[in-house]
């Protein structure tokens, strides 16, 4: 397996990023070893705060939250997903599927031995998110999703159809740009800057253009075998399970009902939409989103 990895120094002197970084090693399937990025901030004996990133983001993504969550007495960690952010990117497409990022995961999570884990996650981050809660529900004490969901072969929309077109076709994948049109407050020079920073070279992308044909949307999609375990899997989940979407995210409009009306521990819950937020909320609402999440916590 050929793996990329971007230079240290294009993450020197980030915009609002002065964390400081830690690596596990995790094991592909052939043996190849591949460096995972996460940050680990705050009390080392808390029970941690899990907030996970999906494309074609990374742990930048959650620098105006991390610092707030940290301060409240929380130990907050944000993986980078391999192919993105500091972590080692495979070179082939064919090396990404859900059941390669989950196995990476996992081994990430067992090796670090997170328990009573409150999870946040959006995007991509939300699919593989819930698959974790499915697969381990014993370490996870709550969840909260946000702007994501788990197709299960249900089919695509015009809004898919036209991301895959895009992103299989376009010569250049503007990745702070489509983080820039998604927001609705936009971000700065600065955070796009960071935003490139993990793909100096276009065949870095690779792990974001596969992505979209990873959703496990049409029937046929090798994915949809894993989605459908994972919500039988779900079936059974007590414990607390929030949504908090954005009110002006058109990808993922109306997911969040699919966990509302699957999940146990969705039952009863004050389930948010936030007004001027859109499909990446931690650019738009993270003060919000730091208070959802401590009130969550403090709910017991």
């Amino acid at each position: 397996m050929e793996v990329l990895r971007a230079p240290d120094k294009r993450f020197a002197n980030l915009e609002d990023y002065d964390f400081e970084p830690n690596y596990a090693e995790v094991r592909a399937g052939d043996g190849t070893q591949l460096r995972l990025h996460y940050l680990d901030e705050g009390p080392p004996d808390a029970a941690p705060v899990l907030l996970m990133h999906g494309n074609p983001s990374w742990s930048y993504l959650y620098r105006n939250m991390i610092g707030p969550l940290a301060a409240a007495g929380h130990r907050v960690i944000a993986p980078d997903l391999i192919g993105f952010g500091r972590s080692d990117k495979p070179a082939s497409a064919d090396d990404y599927t859900i059941d390669s990022h989950m196995d990476w995961l996992t081994q990430w999570l067992v090796g670090l031995d997170l328990n009573d884990i409150t999870l946040f996650a959006q995007d991509w981050g939300g699919m593989l998110g819930t698959l974790l809660v499915a697969h381990h529900p014993e370490r996870f004490a709550r969840a909260c999703m946000s702007n994501t969901g788990l197709p299960a072969g249900e089919g695509t929309s015009k809004a898919l159809d036209q991301w895959l077109e895009f992103s299989q076709t376009t010569p250049v994948l503007p990745v702070s740009d489509l983080l820039n049109g998604a927001s609705v407050t936009g971000v700065s020079d600065g955070a796009k800057a960071a935003y490139e920073a993990p793909f100096p070279e276009e065949r870095f992308k690779v792990s974001a253009r596969v992505f979209p044909l990873l959703i496990p949307a049409q029937p046929d999609n090798p994915g949809v075998a894993t989605a459908k375990e994972g919500w039988e899997k779900l079936s059974t989940f007590e414990k607390p399970f929030l949504t908090a979407y954005g009110d002006s995210d058109p990808i993922s409009r109306g997911g969040e009902k699919s966990y509302q009306d699957a999940v146990p521990g969705a039952r009863g819950l004050n389930h948010l939409i936030l007004e001027g937020a859109g499909h990446f909320i931690q650019e738009d609402k993270p003060a919000e989103l730091v208070e959802i999440i401590t009130e969550f916590i403090a709910a017991g």
